[in-house]
């Protein structure tokens, strides 16, 4: 249904009774919303499938605990680790464990100190079951990184201060197998910064199946340049914080391969047949403990390769190999699972994100899932009965359903609510635990039986957020399309005020990411500030721009080398859509987002001729060369090859051109977007004698958080926006 220029209605979450009068019902506050009043609760602990999938274990609430469970009835079957009855036990809680696949040893941790966004080292414990025994995994004493158990459960290898180092529990002896780990040098088996990151990977350690031999990838980050952060403290003068974090164009960590015989204590260097630069994002064992898999990217990412290498001779040859004219998104190297008669991959080779079954050998056997949609996420497979498990966007781009799929191409949905679906399947794929939420709906959690998709018992309700949110004045979102003035139908969201009248004029308020693959306009669960602008007179939009995902490679990647023009010209063209429409103000627009969407609102507001009158960014990219080598040449390429692209794209070559008030926000200790982006983008506005607002956040990272941080920030952040949209 059409109706007025540039919007078409998709569906309304709206129902008859879900828009209250504000008499009726208490109003949204902000504190409740930083505070976590109206968050789902989501978490049911960490439910991790024993080997042979009718049972799971998991923490008990005191964290003092290993327990194991009953798929099928959810009863406790036994206690796998009790800090008040192990022996030897000198600690009475714990923040997590491991357990050997013989089930003979656990690890269990404490004092987790983080380090970047998912790697930490803690304290580790052995924990004997046979002998209800505990003591420390190493001898040496200290805090230890990734612990990664053996296959057949004897040893367990290990990384303290940058060196891989190996415990083997049958003679109570530790080797050290590398002596060269140098603090922003040498890592070997952990990754550097930017593999974090951008890779999403900590740990680099792989076993053969046989547990003969320990393989890892040593990263040489010397040549990299090093950044420093100033960190203020409560002290009288400040320290330093140093890392090696390679910018666009900037020299990489150099990787190699090296495998550890376990019998002859015989270390070396694996020769991968890569020329130049290139990474390293993953390496695992098929079942053939003569194959390790090594999975390597060129720099530009546009050409994957895949080697088994012997680790033993050493001798490597190619399995595997992609090439796109965009570039290969790393993410799906992680759907690579080998079994005995092949492995699975997923890739955009046919313009959509697809699921595909190789032979040992590398021959293509048969695409399992094709049509013009995406899979979201690849969950598994199952050789038995040579059946695929995942999740997509076949229903529509705005949610996710769970599916299967068998050998003959047999589809079966497993997921029966619309919305949003994300399932966890046991080992043995006869129980998945579905979450479910949509935007009317809070998270629900349950456990299911694949054979017939029937629900064995619910986890998770969120009856009381449900019961909460019934006391409350609030608007639910409603769910459409917008057509651009260059033609295009983005996706979007919009949440009016409670007290909504049509024959009024509204502020609106943009709030957007924007970034590759990304995604704002969902149909899940989110209570956020919106509901508070709301609250106090302002329409809050989200559009989810061109880049964004789950439309396919071709919308997905079509910003490629100009990361940034179309998101904004995005935004400003949604926003010259709405305001067509008779109950928005055109003349009071503003827009915001927080790293990415903080980048897309300096973009937008530089090239969209006074569109918007305010904006926030916060933590804001300012100019891609300051920003990481894998994420940015992902999708500019390096400076030197795309001189141009960079230059059309830089907030700070286009500060002259800002239009609207704006509050730039950003933490001092923001190891992921620099401080020192935000401090050119003011400088630049200076220069070019623009005003603006800044506030700034001490020793805070890229989540500015802590203490009363977030409801600081979140009130500056609404005070800014009433001063600009709502006073006279």
């Amino acid at each position: 249904m059409k109706i007025y220029s540039g919007l078409r209605i998709l569906a309304l979450c709206c129902i008859a009774g879900t828009t209250f009068a504000q008499g009726e019902k208490k109003q949204v506050e902000l504190k409740d919303i930083t505070n976590g009043l109206f968050s789902q609760t989501s978490d049911v602990g960490e439910m991790r499938s024993l080997p042979d999938g009718e049972y799971y274990t998991a923490l008990n609430a005191a964290h003092d605990m290993i327990i194991k469970y009953s798929y099928r009835t959810g009863e406790t079957v036994d206690t796998l680790f009790n800090t008040n009855t192990a022996r030897e036990c000198e600690f009475q809680d714990i923040d997590g464990y491991e357990i050997s696949s013989d089930g003979k040893q656990i690890l269990v941790w404490r004092e987790t100190e983080p380090i970047y966004r998912r790697s930490f080292k803690a304290v580790y414990y052995q924990y004997d079951v046979r002998r209800n025994y505990v003591q420390p995994l190493s001898d040496n004493g200290g805090k230890l990184m990734i612990p990664t158990f053996s296959p057949d459960g004897r040893m367990c290898a290990f990384v303290r201060d940058n060196n891989v180092w190996i415990r083997k529990f049958d003679y109570d002896t530790e080797v050290q197998v590398t002596k060269d780990g140098m603090i922003n040098s040498i890592l070997n088996g952990i990754t550097d910064w930017v593999y974090e990151e951008e890779f999403a990977v900590t740990n680099m350690l792989s076993w053969s199946p046989d547990s003969e031999c320990l393989t890892f990838v040593r990263f040489d980050e010397s040549e990299v340049p090093e950044y420093s952060m100033q960190i203020y403290g409560n002290g009288l003068y400040p320290s330093y914080y140093k890392f090696k974090y390679p910018k666009a164009g900037e020299k990489n960590s150099k990787v190699t391969v090296h495998s550890y015989n376990i019998e002859t204590k015989a270390l070396k260097e694996l020769e991968i047949p890569e020329k130049g630069d290139f990474y390293i994002p993953r390496i695992v064992f098929t079942t053939n403990p003569s194959q390790l898999a090594v999975m390597t990217l060129n720099r530009q990412q546009n050409q994957f390769n895949m080697y088994y290498v012997n680790p033993k001779s050493g001798v490597s040859r190619l399995v595997l190999s992609e090439q796109s004219k965009y570039y290969i998104d790393s993410e799906w190297l992680k759907s690579i699972h080998f079994y005995e008669d092949g492995f699975t991959y997923v890739s955009e080779k046919d313009g959509y994100a697809h699921l595909y079954f190789y032979g040992p050998t590398g021959i293509l056997k048969r695409q399992i899932t094709k049509g013009e949609w995406d899979v979201t996420r690849f969950i598994g497979y199952d050789p038995k009965t040579q059946t695929a498990y995942y999740e997509s966007a076949e229903e529509s781009p705005l949610r996710r359903s769970v599916y299967m799929v068998n050998a003959k191409g047999v589809k079966t949905k497993l997921s029966s609510e619309s919305g949003t679906n994300s399932a966890t399947f046991s080992s043995n794929f006869r129980y998945y635990v579905n979450s479910y939420s949509s935007a009317a709906t809070p998270k629900k959690v349950s456990v299911h039986e694949t054979k017939n998709q029937k629900e064995l018992r619910v986890l998770i309700d969120n009856a009381a957020l449900k019961s909460r949110l019934a006391g409350y004045a609030y608007s639910k979102k409603e769910f459409m399309t917008l057509t651009t003035a260059s033609g295009y139908e983005l996706n979007a969201w919009m949440v009016k005020p409670v007290d909504f009248d049509a024959s009024r004029k509204y502020p609106v308020v943009m709030v957007q990411y924007s970034g590759p693959n990304s995604q704002q306009v969902l149909d899940s669960y989110s209570f956020d500030w919106e509901q508070y602008l709301a609250q106090n007179g302002i329409i809050v939009v989200s559009v989810d721009g061109r880049g964004t995902g789950a439309r396919g490679e071709e919308f997905r990647k079509c910003t490629y080398l100009k990361m940034g023009l179309f998101e904004s010209q995005d935004q400003v063209e949604a926003a010259q859509a709405l305001a067509k429409l008779p109950y928005i103000d055109g003349s009071r627009m503003a827009i915001w987002g927080w790293s990415f969407g903080g980048y897309n609102t300096l973009m937008a507001m530089s090239v969209g001729n006074g569109t918007f009158k305010a904006g926030i960014a916060v933590a804001p990219p300012t100019d891609w060369r300051y920003y990481d080598t894998i994420y940015t040449e992902r999708y500019m390429r390096t400076p030197q090859e795309n001189f141009e692209g960079y230059a059309e794209t830089s907030p700070l070559k286009r500060a002259k051109d800002l239009q609207g008030n704006l509050l730039l926000i950003h933490g001092t200790a923001d190891d992921n977007v620099h401080f020192m982006q935000s401090l050119a983008y003011a400088e630049a506005l200076v220069q070019a004698g623009k005003q603006f607002d800044m506030h700034i956040y001490k020793d805070r990272n890229h989540g500015i958080y802590g203490g009363n941080t977030r409801y600081h920030l979140y009130t500056k952040m609404a005070n800014f926006f009433f001063e600009n949209l709502l006073s006279e």
